[in-house]
């Protein structure tokens, strides 16, 4: 969790005029499951949750933790659909998921669930999504952070104050995330 998520998070909420925007923690991140060791969910909902303290809107949500299992964003939006019936849903990628919505599991029942929100940096064009789809595009500043920059810099013991949220820097330390 860093200053670019809750940016993005900042300015959809604005944009599209959302009482609410969750941040949902993935229990078991099926993408990545195999192909990099993936922090504990606990961990990783306690960062964001403390990340987001003090952000009017913006939420940490346990919902694909306490379902367990892997999460699938159709599950999620399902769930959601359920506690909020006739709730319009949003789904908030980086830009450059919108190419790979192909690869995702039971894609047809989330673009039948959500209108799909594209954050994009000024100046990139985001590609159209398959026709089913509703889309939002909202431009967020450009801001350079990746998740996995970060990681290295605290492994490698470098600072990564201002680009993580206090809170979110506090309990990497707390928890003894990312070091070596």
């Amino acid at each position: 969790m860093h200053v670019g998520h809750l940016a993005a998070a900042v300015n959809v909420r604005h944009a599209l005029d959302l009482r609410t925007v969750l941040l949902v923690v993935a229990n078991v991140p099926w993408q990545k499951a195999g192909e990099r060791s993936v922090t504990d969910a606990e961990d990783r909902y306690a960062l964001v949750q403390s990340a987001t303290e003090g952000l009017e809107g913006i939420e940490a949500s346990r919902l694909e933790i306490e379902r367990g299992g892997p999460s699938y964003t159709a599950d999620t939006l399902t769930e959601l659909a359920g506690r909020h019936p006739g709730a319009e849903l949003f789904l908030v990628v980086g830009s450059d998921v919108v190419s790979d919505l192909h690869t995702w599991e039971r894609v047809a029942e989330v673009s039948r669930l959500a209108t799909l929100v594209a954050v994009a940096r000024p100046g990139v064009t985001v590609r159209p999504p398959p026709p089913s789809w509703r889309m939002e595009v909202v431009e967020v500043p450009a801001l350079d952070v990746s998740s996995t920059d970060l990681r290295a810099r605290v492994a490698a013991g470098r600072p990564i104050d201002v680009l993580v949220p206090a809170g979110a820097v506090r309990e990497i330390r707390r928890r003894g995330l990312y070091a070596d």
